[in-house]
């Protein structure tokens, strides 16, 4: 449980809490491994529990009723899959699938909040989860309803570059089909949208890769939320 011990210390939901506590999580977390493909949870399943990411990366995501897949969120380490519902205590409003090899912590949810009672650190980590999921999926819900696809990639694009901590250069951890369904969109829409972006010189793709050249005016794209005229 070394390296499960280093994710928690460093993760969203526990970084920051003192030996003592990280001990006492450790005591309730169930190890769970899940081949490239598996389902961890399917949409409108039960919220017992949520997970924390040791190693791989899941996908969240909705099927339409034509069977489309709209990609919400990449999970990675350190971060939490499914701690909305659980902590208001509904079903699961989405799917769960790992992307890779990936090695997660399931938490019970009436064991997690025995545990965390009388302990305002731990509480307050959550509360700033919660409100940045939040604001995740409100970011998502306008750039789905109010913007055109080039506003939605320009809008995905500067978001992982927040999220990476890198001004000039965003990776890719997934594949182009993937990163095409997180702005809504499509394997061939993404590529007119991608080529747009390097035409105009705001982009430049690397391997693994996508440089941002000129953020001002990705940036204004993103704001505009439809391409230039």
């Amino acid at each position: 449980m070394k390296k499960a011990r280093e994710i928690l210390v460093k993760s969203q939901l526990f970084g920051g809490l003192s030996n003592e506590h990280i001990t006492e999580i450790e005591k309730i977390a169930v190890d769970k491994h899940y081949n490239k493909g598996d389902i961890i949870f399917y949409d409108g399943d039960e919220g017992i529990g949520f997970y924390l990411v040791v190693a791989g990366s899941v996908s969240v995501y909705k099927l339409s009723p034509d069977g489309k897949e709209q990609i919400f969120h990449i999970v990675k380490e350190g971060e939490s899959i499914g701690a909305v519902p659980v902590f208001s205590g509904k079903s699961f409003p989405a799917n769960a699938r790992a992307l890779s090899k990936t090695h997660l912590l399931f938490f019970n949810r009436e064991k997690f909040i025995e545990l965390i009672t009388g302990k305002p650190d731990l509480t307050m980590n959550i509360l700033a989860l919660l409100s940045a999921r939040l604001r995740e999926f409100t970011i998502q819900v306008e750039n789905l309803s109010l913007k055109e696809i080039p506003g939605r990639l320009a809008s995905y694009l500067l978001y992982l570059s927040q999220e990476q901590g890198n001004r000039d250069l965003v990776k890719l951890n997934i594949s182009k089909v993937q990163l095409a369904n997180l702005p809504g969109t499509g394997p061939e829409s993404l590529s007119r949208a991608l080529g747009n972006l390097k035409s105009k010189k705001i982009i430049v793709e690397e391997v693994a890769c996508i440089r941002l050249i000129n953020r001002s005016l990705l940036e204004e794209l993103a704001e505009r939320g439809k391409d230039f005229t």
